[in-house]
């Protein structure tokens, strides 16, 4: 039995080391947090958070009670390191709207222009010289590449004198990078600006002194030249996709703000990213970054829905790309009903590397490659899985998994592997056959292949499972099968085009289906604009040197392309507010492809507008819509009554005494003045539902516009009236829907309403769910 004074001494020992554990768990138990505020309505907004965080952090930890972004120009709040416990007792206060951690948002990672212009079939140089440069697209994203030649200001005017941005410094970029084209240039650290409280009472901020707006990743140098990118002749990548390159508004003007890295995007970075562009003055944002469909969050625990609602407040227009998680419905993201949300599409454009047997039979697969291989240098050919290192399943060799190839077999042979296992990314697949000191690889691959994968050097081409079945047959033929992988060629007039990308996140979406998202779709496959100069040498061909352009694809690409054509509309309209220039893009958009058939997903089945949203974006038909739908910040209030949310929070968010009405209801939600209609359900007790909408007269003062529908069979759609006449321009018409499901059949049909007056032809689509 223990003695009384070493039973005190152990209970000594056991309550400091219970302390000390104690203490570490409360250290490591802090992540950073975002504290939204709502509308901005008065200065001082950094004493008032750092009291209100001193309030809840104890005060043996003083040292905590810093602030890693304030925001306070178009909304108010801050982020800061919280525990659990903290975070909860800021939310229970009155002034605080939302709490939520600091989640990471990721990447949603030229002929693109010339083919939405020859779909609109109207002449565009005409047209286009009448662009103002006046417009200013904000960029957030991984930064920009500044000696690019898509960035040069040659012929542009003054800046802007309502411009209040800044070109920050950094260890590597001046305030020279920016001139009359690149207007402004800022970068964000995850603790960008610490603002603490010093013993002499003033604020001081730090900056990271070896940050800098530069991107060292391309991402943001993509996007920014393909919104806004000057015109550079003569641009390739490596003399594929040979050209003229240039953004969507080449006389617009560009301001980036980097918020991200190769990782992702902090949410509070692209908050405090958000609500400095709307100080700065853009006139559109262009975020082509969000977060993964599996984690979406409420709306006011989203930082772009956020960000986004108080740029509208403001007249910004902001354009997100809707996410890479399809083909899978509900993957759609950035869907609140004041952001444009991107669909991505291919283009008449493609990149084929041709595979030639050993027999003489020749496939075309899709790649971008640049191997020095020709018809007379064919190599053994040989199927994954009989190359399989020892002990290691034939379904993972097959796949061409990371440590499942027998080097000493597949030395010196082309490989064929499968994707049945979309965990293994082609890039992966690629490195591993290199490791395996492989020639080249062929890959079967039925859904991707519609996307060219840029192989460097090493030879790849990839295949559909009908070629691939040839292809192994072959194999199984001879003693010694043999192959060759050509160089990729490019392909122009590539039919049919546009198809919805496979990648392409669909609705409906997750938080609401009674908005229909994605809104639009827009070029989003093996898009060429400027990059920055690959240090990777197996990503240049041997004896080139770094390429200032890259081939990118995904809704990232798609995004900035709505940005260029909104900046090209308000170019032309400056008096438009963003819900109206939003409705010209989708009210104008095509449904059609280069066949002349209606657009397709990439299964080859018709596209449905939760594929596809309106359609395909037409920037240049946009400039003359005839109608348009105004959505107001009034609406987006209503919306948010609709949904659910209660009075005082969306006081604190609009910074008015609004009230909500006492039939506040989430069926209401469909009635929002949108350019497009979405009923979540209809049917059983209730098999009629109608919705109204009002439209403003853009075109002639006097004209006369009637309405036709086409619906899916069983479903009846009735407009009324059926006439709209308009004695003046500006003026505005009401006409209700009413859809019957008394006999349609169940799930969601796709339908449109067009109004026309002989000139213009006014679409709206609509989705309705039949429970």
């Amino acid at each position: 039995m223990l003695s009384s004074a070493m039973a005190k001494s152990l209970q000594f020992v056991f309550l400091i080391f219970a302390s000390l554990s104690a203490c570490a768990i409360s250290k490591q138990s802090t992540e950073p947090y975002v504290v939204y505020m709502g509308s901005r309505l008065q200065d001082g907004d950094h004493e008032a958070h750092l009291q209100m965080l001193s309030s809840v952090i104890p005060s043996e930890e003083k040292e905590r009670v810093s602030l890693m972004q304030s925001y306070h120009h178009a909304f108010k709040g801050f982020s800061a390191m919280l525990t659990e416990k903290e975070a909860t007792l800021l939310s229970g206060y009155d002034e605080v709207v939302s709490v939520f951690p600091d989640r990471i948002l990721q990447l949603h990672t030229t002929r693109s222009w010339d083919f939405l212009d020859a779909e609109s079939g109207i002449g565009s140089q005409r047209l286009r010289r009448k662009a103002s440069s006046d417009v200013i697209i904000g960029i957030i994203d991984t930064g920009v590449w500044p000696e690019s030649p898509s960035f040069s200001d040659a012929g542009m005017g003054r800046i802007p004198s309502r411009w209040k941005g800044i070109c920050m410094e950094g260890s590597d970029f001046k305030k020279s990078n920016c001139n009359r084209k690149l207007i402004g240039a800022r970068y964000y650290t995850s603790q960008a600006e610490s603002i603490q409280p010093p013993s002499n009472g003033s604020h001081v901020v730090k900056v990271d002194a070896f940050g800098s707006p530069r991107d060292s990743v391309g991402h943001g140098t993509h996007t920014s030249s393909t919104a806004a990118g000057s015109m550079v002749p003569n641009a390739s990548y490596y003399g594929l996709a040979q050209g003229v390159a240039k953004g969507g508004s080449p006389s617009s003007r560009l301001a980036v703000y980097k918020a991200c890295s190769l990782g992702g995007c902090a949410s509070s970075t692209v908050m405090k990213a958000i609500d400095d562009a709307i100080n700065d003055g853009v006139d559109i944002i262009s975020i082509s970054i969000g977060m993964s469909s599996a984690f979406q969050s409420d709306f006011l625990s989203d930082p772009i829905a956020i960000g986004a609602f108080h740029a509208h407040q403001r007249g910004v227009m902001v354009v997100c790309s809707g996410g890479n998680d399809g083909p899978d419905l509900y993957t759609v993201v950035n869907s609140a009903p004041w952001i444009l949300t991107v669909a991505a599409s291919s283009i008449d454009r493609n990149f084929q590397s041709t595979i030639v047997l050993g027999n003489g039979n020749m496939f075309k697969g899709t790649a971008i490659n640049f191997s020095n291989l020709n018809r007379s240098e064919s190599c053994p050919l040989v199927f994954g899985g009989a190359v399989a290192a020892e002990s290691t399943p034939i379904s993972e060799a097959s796949n061409c998994y990371p440590g499942s190839l027998d080097a000493d077999k597949a030395a010196g042979k082309i490989l064929v592997c499968v994707d049945t296992d979309p965990s293994v990314t082609r890039r992966i697949k690629k490195l591993v056959a290199e490791g395996a000191r492989a020639k080249g690889l062929i890959l079967v691959d039925e859904a991707e292949r519609g996307v060219p994968f840029d192989s460097g050097s090493f030879p790849f081409s990839e295949v559909e499972s009908d070629v691939g079945a040839q292809i192994l047959k072959y194999i199984n033929s001879t003693k010694k099968p043999s192959a060759v992988i050509l160089p990729a060629e490019e392909v122009k007039g590539f039919k049919p085009a546009p198809v919805v990308a496979y990648f392409s996140a669909r609705g409906p979406g997750g938080l609401t289906e009674a908005i229909l998202k994605p809104d639009v779709m827009a070029p989003g496959v093996s898009i060429i604009a400027a990059s920055i100069p690959s240090s990777d040498s197996g990503d240049v061909p041997v004896g080139k040197k770094p390429s200032n352009f890259a081939i990118r694809s995904g809704t990232s690409m798609a995004c900035p392309h709505v940005a260029g054509a909104g900046a090209f509309v308000k170019s032309a309209h400056p008096r438009w507010s963003p819900s109206m220039i939003r409705s010209a893009l989708m009210t104008t958009a095509i449904i059609t492809n280069n066949l002349g058939k209606p657009l397709t997903s990439n299964s080859g089945a018709i596209a449905s507008f939760h594929d596809m949203g309106a359609g395909e974006i037409s920037p240049l038909r946009a400039l003359s819509p005839g109608l348009v739908y105004e959505t107001t910040t009034q609406d987006y209030l209503h919306f948010l009554c609709y949904y659910g949310y209660k009075n005082q929070i969306i006081r604190s968010i609009a910074g008015t005494s609004f009230s909500c009405p006492s039939n506040a209801s989430p069926d209401l939600i469909s009635n929002l003045n949108y350019p497009s209609t979405s009923i979540a359900k209809l049917g059983g007790k209730q098999t009629e539902r109608t919705v109204s909408r009002t439209v403003t007269n853009v075109g002639p003062p006097n004209s006369t516009y009637t309405a036709t529908v086409d619906a899916p069979s069983g479903l009846i759609v009735k407009v009324s009236p059926e006439r709209l006449v308009f004695t003046k321009r500006w003026m505005k018409a009401t006409y209700q829907v009413n859809f019957d499901a008394k006999n349609a059949s169940k799930g969601y049909g796709y339908g449109s309403i067009t109004w026309s007056d002989g000139a213009h032809s006014v679409r709206t689509v609509f989705a309705v769910n039949v429970m």
